[in-house]
């Protein structure tokens, strides 16, 4: 995959989000992690409208509904900022599923691609050989 210089990258599962920059060539994947702005749950209210059933069975995937609608919330505040141009998503398919539900239009409109994988815990090099790999 291409991805353009300044292309922001966020990697984010149901309790991390981390972001990244890439500063590479216009054909090459060089990212830089940069300090996350803090997700705030107070307002997410996602998991707050589930009960515990088959389809939530604990209180920990609330939690976890809860961080993917906040998460959402500080892209779509970062994308209003004029901080993110091009955005490539990489979440596990339920956490990317709950953030797009709390996207604005314009950040769907910035979204270049989307993995959905879990790689919160990989290195920035093993992150950046998958999207170049893309």
């Amino acid at each position: 995959m291409i991805l353009p210089n300044g292309a922001t990258v966020a990697v984010v599962d149901g309790s991390r989000i981390r972001l990244f920059h890439n500063k590479g060539a216009e054909h090459g994947v060089h990212l830089v992690e940069i300090a996350a702005e803090s997700v705030e749950r107070e307002n997410a209210g996602s998991g707050s409208r589930h009960h515990t059933g088959a389809a939530n069975p604990d209180s920990a995937r609330l939690s976890e509904d809860d961080f993917s609608a906040a998460a959402a919330a500080v892209l779509n505040r970062l994308s209003l900022d004029g901080a993110i141009e091009h955005l490539v998503l990489i979440a596990d398919p339920r956490t990317l599923g709950e953030m797009r539900r709390h996207f604005s239009s314009q950040v769907v409109r910035k979204v270049i691609r989307d993995f959905p994988k879990d790689l919160t815990s990989h290195s920035t090099k093993e992150i950046a050989h998958m999207i170049s790999k893309a």
